[in-house]
């Protein structure tokens, strides 16, 4: 019998992992997409990449929205959640009413903290696994993926590691290592959310910076002694915060400030973070969940990052008043 994956946001990130995912013979992989559905319905997906070469990957099943989805009748394993978080504009988990049964994983590939929880208070019967990647892939056609020279996810139970979700997390990492993604681990309830930690240090220090710079592309800004300097600042204020507020140290295996920025300096030229290509498309930013999130925990805990509190005030501020200026004058 084949497990049924369903992604919820095939965008670059959802389908090129549906496209690995899809390699397992005994895995059917389903797809729910917005602007790209047209594209996809007819022709699938073609993806591009040096490390997997080019390839096209037609999904198992093409909905346009999730109601489509649920009048399809399948008892989804896994559904695969690959939008951006954004609690200030609406909440997704409501949009998988009817999807999710008490087999179900929710797996929240997603950047940012505490994206786990509403989908923890709208499913309390469903296993949560909390999911992390450092994946260089864009769209820049519909239905046209473009996978670059990074490819790492690891995923975790949420809240706690109990052993069914630690099997089902386990076994999900399988398929992606089977797949063919080499850099897949499955780590424990404790260690994801330090790995959570430690993302946020990267889309912190890069996403913000990119924009309040006037769009300076992630190796530009590693190359520039003073943005190095300020990036480098960034990390190392949550990396010195984070292990307070969850109470425990950071692994050795984790990379320093220093190695992240190093590794940056090599991103092909022009490669941009996610929220600068949200703001320069006049798209709403996920200040909340990269910004505003780890401030109100540390700060719940008698902890403040004034670096991080500046960019997501001056970010706040620029977003309010672009929308502000948007409006029809009366």
């Amino acid at each position: 019998m084949s497990i049924e994956i369903l992604i919820f946001g095939a965008g670059a990130i959802g389908a090129f992992y549906g496209s690995r995912l899809a390699f397992n013979n005994d895995v059917n992989v389903s797809v729910i997409c917005r602007s790209n559905y047209n594209a996809v319905k007819s022709n699938g997906f073609s993806v591009e990449s040096p490390q997997y070469g080019d390839y096209k990957w037609m999904p198992t099943r093409t909905f346009s929205k999730p109601t489509e989805a649920q009048k399809a009748g399948v008892n989804w394993d896994y559904v695969v959640v690959s939008t951006k978080a954004l609690p200030d504009v609406n909440d997704d988990s409501e949009l998988l009413q009817g999807l999710i049964s008490k087999g179900t994983a929710i797996v929240l590939i997603q950047n940012g903290l505490g994206v786990e929880e509403p989908y923890m208070k709208r499913f309390p019967e469903a296993i949560v696994l909390s999911a992390v990647t450092i994946c260089s892939a864009a769209q820049p056609n519909h239905g046209h993926i473009k996978h670059n020279r990074w490819t790492r996810i690891n995923s975790g139970p949420y809240p706690e590691n109990s052993a069914e979700a630690t099997r089902r997390n386990e076994l999900f990492n399988n398929y992606l290592v089977k797949g063919g993604v080499k850099d897949a681990s499955a780590y424990s309830a404790e260690k994801m959310q330090l790995l959570r930690w430690h993302k946020i240090a990267i889309n912190a220090a890069m996403n913000p910076s990119s924009v309040l710079s006037g769009g300076t592309d992630n190796a530009s800004m590693a190359l520039d002694p003073d943005m190095y300097a300020h990036l480098k600042g960034v990390m190392e204020e949550i990396f010195e915060v984070a292990p307070k507020v969850t109470g425990k140290p950071f692994p050795k295996d984790f990379a320093t400030a220093e190695q992240i920025l190093n590794s940056t300096k090599k991103n092909p030229s022009g490669s941009k973070p996610s929220m600068q290509i949200d703001w320069a498309e006049g798209k709403k930013m996920e200040l909340e969940v990269i910004l505003g999130n780890p401030i109100r925990l540390a700060r719940e805990k008698g902890y403040e990052m004034p670096r991080l509190h500046s960019m997501y005030a001056l970010l706040k501020a620029a977003q309010r008043n672009r929308e502000e200026n948007s409006k029809p004058k009366l």
